[in-house]
């Protein structure tokens, strides 16, 4: 049921199916966690596929004894896909368990694509830094990790809802489905393990660029002070054959002008030389 009115999810999940008033509500309002809702004839699960947008999307999923009502707001191509999949298929639509496999295995092959994508983002931002360490991509990375957080708190909550499905009499689903159900936990948890690396590749993505800008900073100021140490004396000089005084015997040299070039020459020189045996720079 894709972008169902609240009549019409009343009418099929009331009048039809004889749901929960609680399962109704929350199908009309579709704004919950992943979670598992066990009533008397029927279960109530929230799970989120991801649309081509790469964006969370959530699924209302009912569960019966002959019965698998998906619910959803935005459309999902992949739903569409699977029913007439399940249609085509013999035995596919013999038991709600396997469809309920089905359409959450496909969910989480989805986040996959999800992870790639933040792969490959991080991998131009790695290159991008190491280009150019002062790009400004602060802003992308803590955007990119509140998606990362966004995404990981929802699938770590249905890895809780799927090991219920498994470790617990799950009404719905055959003892043999049970390994399939656990597949996909082991997918979910290689994901989370991804999400939670590159969340700490991203700080340390960050940590870097500091540090890269901090050597920078630092190659520039010592650059600078080296010459600002090399024209200190040359000042000393300059100021001192600068002053008003009478008595200043070099001033009246015939090659005085070209002594105090030479000692300039070669106070400068012999700086430069104890510097560069210091590696200073």
């Amino acid at each position: 049921m894709e972008n169902a009115s609240a009549k019409e999810l009343k009418h099929v999940l009331g009048d039809l199916y004889h749901c929960h008033p609680l399962l109704i509500e929350d199908a009309i309002k579709l704004n919950q966690r992943p979670k598992m809702d066990v009533y008397k004839n029927h279960i109530f699960l929230t799970f989120f596929a991801v649309s081509e947008e790469l964006e969370p999307r959530e699924i209302g999923i009912v569960i019966g004894a002959n019965f698998v009502i998906t619910i959803y707001k935005d459309p999902l191509p992949f739903l569409d896909q699977l029913y007439h999949t399940c249609q085509e298929v013999e035995d596919r639509l013999r038991h709600p368990g396997s469809i309920l496999h089905a359409i959450l295995d496909r969910c989480v092959d989805d986040y996959s694509v999800v992870v790639d994508h933040f792969d490959d983002r991080l991998d131009r931002m790695e290159q991008a830094v190491y280009q150019n360490p002062g790009i400004r991509i602060a802003q992308d990375i803590f955007q990119l990790k509140r998606s990362m957080h966004q995404l990981r708190r929802v699938i770590v909550e249905e890895r809780i809802t799927l090991s219920a499905i498994t470790h617990h009499s799950f009404p719905y689903t055959r003892e043999e489905d049970d390994v399939y159900f656990l597949d996909i936990m082991d997918h979910i948890s290689r994901i989370v393990d991804s999400l939670d690396i590159f969340r700490e590749s991203l700080t340390g993505l960050l940590e870097l660029q500091m540090s890269m800008k901090s050597d920078r900073m630092n190659e520039i100021m010592k650059t600078l002070t080296i010459f600002s140490t090399i024209f200190l004396p040359l000042t000393f000089i300059v100021g001192l054959y600068g002053m008003n005084f009478k008595l200043i015997p070099e001033l009246n040299w015939h090659y005085g002008y070209v002594f105090v070039w030479i000692v300039m020459i070669l106070t400068s020189g012999c700086m430069w030389y104890f510097f560069k045996r210091k590696h200073w720079f």
